[in-house]
């Protein structure tokens, strides 16, 4: 009873199935499976050894009535050879019997010989006096037809048909002479249907081809025989397309090489064929040139349903690679009186204007950062050496965009053969202009402040980075600048020089290769670049100019009311110590930190660094003389006016342009729109009686004067240690402190940075040099 109670608690144990017995389980169901496996492949072999059994066996019953058919047509033949030999028996004893008659005729007396005409005149009739050649003659060009001597009939035709005067006289024929000329056109038509079925056969060899078209043309079917010729010749151009086509997704960049040497080479082959065997006949050369224009078409077609996708750079590669060949094939061709060029380009146009739309669609999103490149972009070592000098840390993503924008337009242009450059290169470079005005634009959305441009709409979320101190801005500024006048230029210029090399290689090329881009498009190319990059600094000046003018508050404010009479203590020191107002003084001290900070971070830059602070002094007086408002208080009456307040404003002026004289950057427009701003200001005082005509000291008093202003400024800079600027090293009779923003790096602070910002000598201010554009 234990036990069973036992057994009954782990009645699962006799139910366990040891490992050997799944092993065994399982290796021979897979044994089953196996052997089936094997005796469905030893069927299938069966089945293949009996498929191949029966189409042997076709095979050879095939070759067997093959050769049946040909026995029947040779005993055809002699069957038809033994008629005509039994047709000339027939009639020699025919002829022999009517000799015996007329015989024994004569030699039976004159009464039965009466009795006999008429019986002796119907055999005549029935019996020829001769053998007809003309029939003989028909029935042995219709043996030499049934057994394909085509040569040998020819032969015989063109003999009968030169010593034949029946097939020579056209006029007043007779009806049996008729018959024998219609019979003997046929013969000539049923060689001519054999001959055209030589030709085309599609294993005849170009030798065999040669002999057939001579033939023809010795039948008199040239035109016919040109026919042939050239479906002959497009067949082989389809045959050998059709067997590379296929590798065409092992070379997509190169294989429009390969295809346009299959289509040209044989075009070419054709036309010295043609020369050969037809001369140089103008109906001729031109089948010749509508022929070889359907086939370019055909090719054209090929080339782009092969192609990759037409936004990849290797599309790109693949276009320009196509036409280089095609075009260089032209050329040669040219010398075999074929000019196709012009056709080619038609016909290539489109499919290069859409991958050219592409790519530059596809870089454009890819430098705006809005996609990631599908293709590994190649980055280059020297952009990075360059672009990372210019901002403080070398992976910063400003650094990195520059990078990608030139690393992009460089496989752009890697892709790009000669010959390409040579007839697109306008369009390429406006494209190139036009994907850097788009770089520019998320630059500007990179700079703080509001855009007034509205056209850059696509570019409002896409601000991959912010620059908020003056050297990330100068960064920009300058990472904008070495893409735009060195980077950039180098890189089109190089692809440019691999065209002139071209030229010179190709001298005397056809009349249609038109010249290359002109110097002349490269400047203009050149132009286009640096207003899409002063469109950058004139942002930058512009919201700089403005952040200075509108942050300051109190004296150091910028507007009319400075220049009142009711600002006394602004103007009271004008006759013992004249100097720039307040804002102006600012002004100068805000260019100096400006001009220390880009001296840094635009190191080696200088041509940038006076452009740019020559555009901020231009902006600060642009502004002025366009701020309505300002003039306002002046031309309204709404003040009183003084002659002070115009003399102050007159030094103000004199002043700035001294700045930008001074630090090395003078530009004529600071000093037009200073006149401007000065006569204006006149007009408006003199309107209300203020001054008169020698009222105003002389313009020599007022440069000496800014010159003094200068001067005052930078010694008291000198002596100065404080690391903000005070007040009191610009301005020497007041209290107050002039706040610049954050700023906190004083130009005025050291030898050192003083020599960044003036680049002139001391000995500048007493001898003024004439104003010079430095642009010009």
């Amino acid at each position: 009873m234990e036990s069973s109670e036992e057994d009954d608690d782990f009645p699962s144990i006799e139910s366990i199935t040891p490992q050997s017995k799944i092993d065994s389980l399982h290796q021979s169901h897979t044994e089953k499976g196996i052997r089936k496996l094997c005796c469905e492949l030893l069927d299938l072999k069966d089945a293949v050894e009996n498929l191949c059994g029966n189409m042997q066996t076709k095979y050879l019953a095939f070759l067997r009535i093959s050769e049946e058919a040909r026995e029947m047509q040779h005993e055809s033949i002699e069957l038809r050879k033994h008629i005509s030999a039994q047709g000339i028996l027939v009639q020699d004893l025919m002829t022999g019997v009517s000799r015996e008659l007329e015989e024994w005729n004569k030699s039976g007396g004159e009464p039965y010989e009466a009795k006999q005409d008429s019986k002796s005149d119907e055999l005549k009739d029935l019996i020829p006096n001769e053998v007809d050649a003309n029939s003989i003659f028909l029935e042995n060009i219709d043996v030499l037809l049934a057994e394909h001597k085509v040569e040998e009939a020819l032969d015989a035709l063109d003999s009968e048909e030169k010593n034949s005067l029946e097939l020579k006289n056209s006029d007043l024929l007779s009806a049996d002479e008729s018959s024998y000329k219609a019979a003997f056109l046929r013969r000539k038509v049923i060689l001519e249907d054999q001959l055209v079925e030589i030709a085309e056969q599609p294993s005849i060899s170009v030798v065999e081809l040669k002999k057939t078209l001579c033939a023809l043309i010795k039948l008199g079917k040239g035109p016919l025989a040109h026919q042939l010729l050239l479906k002959f010749y497009g067949s082989r151009i389809q045959k050998n397309i059709e067997v590379f086509i296929p590798s065409c997704s092992f070379c997509p960049r190169t294989y429009p090489a390969t295809l346009s040497k299959i289509v040209f080479s044989i075009i070419s082959h054709t036309r010295k064929e043609s020369g050969l065997i037809f001369g140089d006949d103008p109906v001729y050369t031109n089948r010749i040139v509508q022929w070889a224009e359907w086939e370019i078409e055909a090719f054209v077609r090929m080339i782009k349903e092969n192609a990759p996708i037409s936004e990849t750079v290797s599309a790109l590669r693949a276009a320009s690679v196509c036409v280089q060949a095609s075009l260089n094939y032209c050329l040669a061709l040219e010398s075999q009186g074929l000019k196709l060029s012009k056709l080619v380009l038609v016909l290539l146009h489109p499919f290069i204007e859409e991958v050219l739309e592409l790519n530059f669609r596809r870089a454009r999103k890819v430098v705006l950062g809005s996609v990631e490149p599908e293709e590994i972009i190649p980055f280059s070592p020297r952009f990075a050496s360059l672009l990372s000098t210019i901002t403080p840390s070398p992976d910063s993503v400003l650094v990195n965009s520059g990078i990608r924008f030139m690393s992009i337009v460089e496989d752009i242009l890697e892709q790009l053969t000669p010959l390409t450059v040579l007839h697109f290169g306008g369009n390429i470079l406006s494209r190139i202009g036009h994907l850097f005005d788009k770089y520019m634009d998320s630059l500007i959305k990179a700079l703080p402040g509001p855009s007034d441009d509205d056209n850059i709409t696509e570019l409002k979320d896409v601000v991959p980075f912010r620059a908020e101190t003056d050297s990330e801005q100068l960064s920009i500024l300058g990472i904008a600048f070495t893409i735009m006048d060195e980077l950039l230029p180098n890189a089109v210029v190089t692809v440019w020089k691999q065209l002139n090399g071209c030229q010179d290689s190709n001298d005397g090329t056809g009349e249609n290769m038109k010249s290359s881009p002109s110097t002349n498009a490269l400047k203009e190319w050149k132009r286009q670049i640096q207003h899409s990059y002063d469109k950058l600094r004139d942002h930058f000046c512009r919201q700089y100019v403005l952040a200075f003018i509108y942050s300051r508050e109190g004296k150091t404010r910028l507007n009319a009311q400075i220049y009142f009479n009711g600002n006394g203590d602004i103007l009271h020191h004008w006759d013992s110590d004249p100097l720039p107002s307040l804002p102006f003084q600012a002004l100068f001290s805000k260019l100096q930190q400006l001009a220390t900070v880009a001296g840094d971070v635009l190191l080696g830059k200088e041509k940038i660094q006076k452009n740019l602070l020559a555009r901020l002094t231009e902006t600060v007086l642009m502004w002025l003389s366009d701020e309505q408002e300002f003039w306002d208080v002046f031309e309204d009456d709404s003040g009183p006016l003084e002659p002070l307040g115009l003399q102050q404003l007159i030094l103000d002026m004199h002043f700035t342009v001294e700045i930008a004289r001074f630090a090395g950057y003078p530009s004529r427009h600071v000093h037009q729109i200073a006149s401007a701003i000065i006569a204006r200001a006149i007009r408006a005082f003199s309107s209300e009686g203020m001054v008169s005509n020698n009222a105003l000291p002389e313009d020599e008093w007022f440069v000496d004067a800014a010159k003094l202003a200068i001067n005052k400024l930078l010694l008291g800079a000198e002596g100065s240690e404080a690391s903000e600027i005070d007040e009191d090293d610009l301005l020497h009779h007041d209290d107050d402190v002039i706040s610049d923003s954050d700023d906190t790096v004083s130009s005025l602070s050291s030898e050192e940075s003083f020599e960044s910002f003036v680049s002139a000598s001391m000995g500048d201010l007493d001898s003024p040099s004439d104003l010079t554009d430095p642009e010009s």
